[in-house]
């Protein structure tokens, strides 16, 4: 009896020895929105950098499920209900998060970084202090999106601590294609917008629209205006799922990189915007685009939304709303 206990004992290393390991979940949901800034989503999902990473760490294979939302609020939505297990958004979408939950959702890692543009149509407007009642301008969501508080950030600058928001009358919420087509039009009471690549770059190929202003000049260098965040719950129970989303990012991250020409087809290849890839190209390689899983802009930004009162509590530094495994990274 105790010879055939242990031949059945070894039976059964052997077959686990012959087997991968179980994967902490069969599924894994990530939300994106439409956007240059999702580029490196873009080459996870076309080149499956997931699957391949859960397979490197020895997990069974998982459903990689990419969830479209056309705003971060929606998205966010998305993650309380438990419908997604990380959400790809603006990094003001992240901290207010961190705040309502009390911790139990953090950042991930970064994204993307990229210069966003105020633009007008107005020839009177050259500053901030150049706008009045009768101009309005768009932000894809009103007091907490990037470009509304960065909006903030830019008006304290120009008139002092009490004037971050002196411009809150005249913003108007509208998404980023309607905005556009709303300023490139000739009529309309909204001619100035606070944009994003590409519609930026597609808004000052008319000669009456300008520049303002750039999220870079407010921050001093660039900033991550799209981050990855999840909750506890999930962290908890799949910490090596996390960590292969993770290392899948870095690897799309560093194929921007290598051929940015490339990641540009990828990504025109599934959403069709008006520009070329080389435009593409020139948007991605832009003095200021931060394409890395450091964060990046983060400490001005908590600080600021801290201050204002947008979130109630006041973070020492960028780790008090990112996960311990992020800690390593050279983020600011």
């Amino acid at each position: 009896m105790r010879l055939a206990l242990r031949l059945a004992l070894f039976s059964c290393l052997l077959l686990a020895a012959g087997l991968p390991a179980s994967a902490e979940t069969g599924e894994v949901r990530i939300t994106r929105q439409p956007g240059v800034l999702y580029v490196p989503l873009v080459l996870m999902e076309a080149n499956k950098l997931i699957e391949k990473q859960v397979k490197a760490a020895g997990l069974a294979d998982v459903k990689v499920s990419w969830v479209m939302f056309n705003s971060g609020g929606a998205a966010t939505d998305a993650l309380l209900s438990g419908n997604v297990d990380f959400v790809v958004s603006g990094a003001t979408n992240m901290l207010l998060l961190w705040d309502k939950t009390k911790g139990q959702v953090k950042g991930v890692a970064a994204v993307g970084g990229m210069p966003m543009y105020l633009l007008t149509r107005n020839p009177e407007v050259k500053s901030l202090k150049d706008f009045t009642e009768k101009n309005k301008i768009a932000v894809p969501t009103l007091k907490v999106s990037s470009q509304a508080v960065v909006l903030q950030m830019a008006a304290e600058q120009a008139f002092g601590a009490t004037g971050y928001s002196k411009l809150d009358t005249i913003t108007i919420q509208l998404g980023h294609p309607d905005a556009m087509a709303a300023v490139l039009s000739n009529a309309g009471e909204i001619d100035s917008h606070f944009s994003l690549p590409p519609y930026q770059q597609i808004e000052l190929r008319d000669a009456r629209v300008h520049k303002v202003l750039s999220s870079n000049e407010v921050f001093g260098g660039p900033f991550n205006n799209a981050v990855m965040y999840g909750n506890e719950k999930f962290r908890s129970a799949n910490p090596k799922v996390m960590a292969a989303v993770v290392a899948a990012l870095g690897e799309a991250h560093a194929m921007l990189k290598a051929d940015p020409k490339a990641a540009a087809e990828t990504y025109l290849a599934q959403f069709k915007e008006k520009v070329t890839a080389d435009e593409l190209v020139a948007m991605l390689k832009e003095p200021g685009a931060a394409f890395d899983t450091a964060p990046v802009g983060l400490d001005k930004l908590s600080a600021f939304m801290a201050k204002t009162g947008t979130i109630k509590t006041t973070p020492a530094s960028w780790k008090d709303f990112f996960f311990p495994e992020a800690h390593a990274m050279n983020g600011n």
